[in-house]
């Protein structure tokens, strides 16, 4: 069986076994070589390999043993790092022979070609190796090493902590239960653990061969991990610029094991990932494009030893960010802090120039792409609109942030039901139909994501004054925690922004009611110069933003009175009620 459709394939010789190579893509362009991991087959990049075809010469091959490919004889020392190289040199002189490939290698596949990326002799032959959820076992030797003879408390944790992630490898190691397990009842049921503990669809994949396959490959560590934990190479220097992807919620790896990775790598990219060990499977949008980006920028001369300046760079390198309300104020600094990071933005706004200003400062900050969207977040049709065009020319959003929003002030009583409707318009429906049509496309993809949703202190703290403007932003604080628990389970978090008092044009541009236009400028001025006062700038939200998107927050008070406020709101609500009656001063 296969899922690798359209692709050519032919066999490779080497060493006495015969490899099954599969072929996508136009051969002249760049080679990019997909090596899978265990217990797994090539079919484990057939979402990637699809996305990558395009743009690439894209080469995948069955590693002995595994899939369509036979096995050595005897098994025992049939799969050495030395002898993984000679196939993988093999596989590469018949597929791009004279010019270098750029590896990528996914849990085993990382391991092995970890080795390709090290060993002299194919220096000049890889131009660039992308690694996931597999470090090199001479890397890895020196790690173990290093916490032995200098054991700190830390250093011991670490060592227990992997220890405890590779009670796997312990287990591989013994003989004859683990092909006796994965030709019988294991090889069975991993199919239906692997979806329920990755949350995989059903798609065909593993394929018929996995029992075999993973009986098999339980060599890969018998014939490797001991000698070379034991005796790790010290010339173990990367000679192509590398790119880590580091999935957070691996089971089987701590991401401390590559803390002092830049000692061996003198060009190493960082990227994380909040998923966990499948992500070929999982993430193939997200993969292909950091693939995309790194080879492309080796492709054109650009060193990847120099990162970009944004602090979570590491984290949102590539992803497709959408930020409404972003010509000004908290929107346009969230989008800027986007760009810093490195993801791509997409600036929303009514205001057409407004946006276009944001992307261009988008760019210029370091986003590789920005652009700028004009839509009325309070309409419906224009927002069904906005979403169909993001998904059909830039993809489907990454993170969302809904944070376009008006100021109203005013007595309950002085409040026209006019007032309300633009109010919650903008305030409640703006989030809701973000959330809905923009929510829909990345549960849909089933590739996670996060949205975040901009309340307010008001949201928890009442006020006379504000009763319009406070109920949008507690429905939007209710609706992102409803939310949060549906979205969950697809791994999309939500996270609730709630901030107090913030230096932005908002407090020029509320509406109060009950008042005439002079008496309204009157006091949005001195709103304006209340808040200039408290002098808390946008920028510092951004930070807010990411951090919640990174640590899946879900309520995150921003501004010393937002907290204080939150915390009387938990622990003394009669004190919250005795303050929002005093009258404002405005």
């Amino acid at each position: 069986m296969t899922l690798l459709k359209g692709a050519r394939e032919r066999r490779v010789h080497t060493g006495g076994v015969e490899l099954c190579v599969a072929e996508l893509g136009d051969a002249a362009r760049p080679t990019l070589v997909l090596v899978h991991g265990y217990p797994d087959s090539k079919e484990v990049w057939s979402e990637v390999a699809a996305r990558l075809a395009d743009r690439f010469h894209v080469v995948l091959y069955d590693v002995r043993g595994h899939g369509r490919s036979t096995a050595p004889k005897p098994l025992r020392g049939g799969f050495t790092l030395e002898k993984l190289t000679d196939d993988f040199l093999a596989v590469i002189d018949a597929v791009s022979p004279g010019r270098p490939v750029h590896v990528v290698g996914h849990d085993w596949g990382s391991v092995q070609s970890w080795e390709f990326a090290t060993v002299k002799r194919t220096e000049g032959r890889i131009a660039s190796f992308t690694s996931m959820s597999g470090p090199s076992l001479d890397h890895f030797g020196h790690w173990i090493d290093r916490r032995l003879k200098r054991p700190t408390p830390r250093r011991v944790g670490q060592l227990l902590g992997q220890g405890a992630k590779s009670w796997y490898v312990y287990l591989l190691h013994t003989p004859v239960l683990p092909e006796l397990a994965w030709r019988g009842p294991l090889g069975k049921l991993w199919p239906g653990i692997l979806r329920r503990a990755e949350k995989l669809p059903a798609d065909g994949y593993p394929t018929p061969s996995l029992p075999t396959d993973a009986a098999r490959g339980a060599w890969l560590y018998r014939d490797n991990v001991r000698a070379r934990l034991r005796r790790p190479r010290t010339d173990a220097h990367a000679h192509a610029p590398v790119q880590l992807i580091t999935p957070l919620g691996d089971a089987f790896l701590s991401e401390k094991l590559y803390d002092d990775l830049e000692q061996w790598v003198p060009q190493l990219t960082r990227r994380t990932l909040p998923a966990k060990h499948w992500i070929p499977r999982s993430r193939p949008d997200q993969l292909a494009s950091w693939i995309t980006d790194f080879v492309t920028s080796v492709e054109d001369g650009r060193s990847q030893a120099v990162q970009p300046t944004g602090k979570y760079t590491d984290r949102f390198g590539g992803q497709l960010v959408l930020v409404t309300g972003a010509g000004s104020g908290i929107g346009r600094a969230t989008a800027c802090a986007f760009a810093g990071a490195g993801a791509r933005v997409v600036a929303v706004d009514r205001d057409a120039e407004a946006a276009a200003r944001t992307a261009e400062l988008s760019r210029r900050l370091g986003a590789p792409e920005a652009w700028a969207e004009t839509a009325d977040v309070s309409d419906e049709q224009a927002m069904e609109k906005l979403a169909d065009k993001v998904a059909a020319e830039y993809g489907v959003v990454d993170v969302l942030v809904n944070n376009a929003g008006i100021g109203l002030g005013g007595s309950f009583f002085d409040t026209t039901p006019e007032d309300w409707k633009k109010v919650l318009d903008v305030n409640l429906w703006g989030v809701i139909h973000g959330c809905r049509l923009f929510g829909k496309q990345m549960a849909e993809r089933g590739q996670g994501g996060h949205i975040v949703n901009t309340a307010s202190a008001a949201a928890y703290q009442p006020s006379r004054a504000l009763p319009a403007y406070s109920t949008s932003k507690a429905a939007v604080l209710m609706l992102s925690e409803c939310l949060r628990a549906e979205l969950a389970g697809r791994g999309i978090g939500v996270s609730a922004i709630c901030p107090g008092f913030v230096n932005t044009n908002i407090t020029s541009t509320a509406r109060f009611a009950g008042v005439d236009a002079d008496e309204e400028k009157r006091r949005q001025k001195r709103a304006a110069r209340l808040y200039g006062l408290r002098n808390y700038p946008p920028e510092k939200v951004a930070d807010a933003i990411l951090r919640a998107v990174v640590r899946n927050e879900a309520v995150v008070p921003v501004t010393a009175e937002a907290r204080g406020t939150r915390l009387l709101s938990r622990f003394a609500p009669r004190a919250l009620r005795a303050i929002a009656r005093l009258e404002p001063p405005l």
